[in-house]
């Protein structure tokens, strides 16, 4: 009798064990319904729709079931902090630039309590511009895209300084949308054919891409007037927005590099090798964020959101447990993916605010992709802290938000 009971006890814990680590969340296969982008962004672009696109056949697409779920995902659930209201980044890859500008934006406001709209495609014309001088001096070894990183805002805005929207919007003929799609097109055919002849006239090649960027965005200006003064965008930028783009750091965690360094982040988009990112452990670079931002500081993040559990209807993005349990989010989890690349930096947005939602931390994140359009609050999304620990790759954020860690760092 001791021995069936034995017996007994012994299966009921293997099936409790078994049962305990069986995912409760679930994936299935949805068709995917054209949105925001198709309906208005292209819609705009292209001045209606194709013929016969009502018909087309659009794949399916797998995402976790968020089905009778509670999430934070209403505004009014967030300590929200001031943001300019969101942008559509249109038919773009300049993610990047919408996210860091709104973090500028931001940080004016909590310098100075100025509200401002600034123009993401004056930084967008000059990062081209550099891009093609990069492109020449490296004799076409440069990665030629529309992405980049959240960092060069500060690379560019040094150099060329900032307008504001109204004095630069890079929209002609009346659009409302940007789509740089055609114009990405023109500068590569160019650049390639320069790399093919070998012509490495560096004078000619910029004034070449300048010329492809005047006819698609319009030339930006050399002055405007902002309340009855004068500017030019550097001394907008100095004079005006009086902020110091030395104070604003990058960081990232991956186990590639030693922590607590400047290392390079390993990413097609980081095209001129910037190495000026911070090394951090993967719970003080979460934790980084959450002070922050509890701080009142609010913070641009880049990284994946090509994943199941990153919605665009719910608004919600959460690592579903058929991907990875919580408890299993740690360096190694998070840095496989960033090894087998299923962890890209394909994406940049801004944190405006948090919650504390049943003992986790959650995340308003204002985003300016077509996605974040079709749930009901436009141009907002909601993360959930694991989230950011498993999938983001690196951060930029005023270096008082990690004076401790930096101190350590910077001797």
């Amino acid at each position: 009798m001791k021995k069936i009971l034995s017996t007994y006890l012994c299966v009921f814990v293997l099936v409790s064990l078994v049962s305990a680590q069986t995912p409760v969340d679930k994936g299935n296969f949805i068709e995917y319904t054209p949105g925001f982008y198709y309906n208005t962004i292209m819609n705009d672009i292209m001045n209606g729709l194709p013929e016969g696109f009502e018909n087309q056949k659009f794949p399916k697409i797998f995402v976790a079931n968020l089905d009778n779920k509670e999430f934070p995902n209403q505004i009014a659930d967030y300590k929200t902090l001031w943001h300019s209201l969101p942008k559509s980044q249109g038919n773009t890859g300049t993610c990047w630039c919408y996210a860091a500008t709104s973090f500028m934006e931001s940080e004016v406001y909590r310098l100075h309590n100025v509200k401002t709209d600034l123009s993401e495609m004056f930084t967008v014309y000059w990062e081209y511009v550099e891009r093609a001088e990069d492109f020449v001096n490296t004799r076409g070894e440069t990665y030629f895209a529309q992405g980049s990183e959240s960092n060069a805002i500060p690379k560019i805005w040094k150099k060329y300084g900032i307008v504001p929207e109204s004095a630069y919007s890079g929209l002609l003929n009346n659009r409302k949308y940007h789509s740089h799609e055609e114009m990405e097109e023109e500068m590569i055919e160019y650049l390639n054919s320069v790399k093919e002849s070998e012509n490495w006239n560096i004078e000619e090649v910029l004034n070449s891409i300048k010329g492809i960027l005047n006819s698609h965005m319009g030339t930006p200006p050399e002055m405007f007037v902002i309340d009855g003064v004068t500017y030019s965008p550097k001394s907008y930028l100095e004079s005006y927005l009086k902020i110091r783009m030395n104070d604003y750091f990058s960081f990232m965690s991956t186990m590639m590099w030693p922590y607590y360094e400047k290392h390079e982040l390993v990413e097609p988009d980081n095209w001129w090798h910037d190495d000026n990112y911070y090394n951090l452990p993967v719970e003080v670079f979460t934790n980084l964020l959450k002070e922050a931002v509890s701080n009142s500081y609010s913070v641009c993040i880049c990284g994946d959101v090509s994943e199941p559990g990153h919605d665009r209807f719910s608004e919600v993005a959460v690592i579903p447990d058929f991907d990875i349990p919580a408890e299993y989010i740690n360096e190694h989890s998070r840095e496989k993916r960033l090894q087998d690349g299923s962890t890209t930096d394909d994406h940049c947005i801004h944190v405006v605010g948090y919650s504390e939602y049943n003992d986790e931390t959650w995340f308003l994140i204002k985003d300016s992709g077509s996605g974040a359009f079709d749930g009901p609050n436009k141009g907002y999304r909601f993360y959930h802290e694991d989230y950011i620990r498993l999938k983001m790759m690196n951060f930029l954020m005023h270096k008082d938000t990690a004076k401790d860690i930096l101190d350590k760092i910077i001797k």
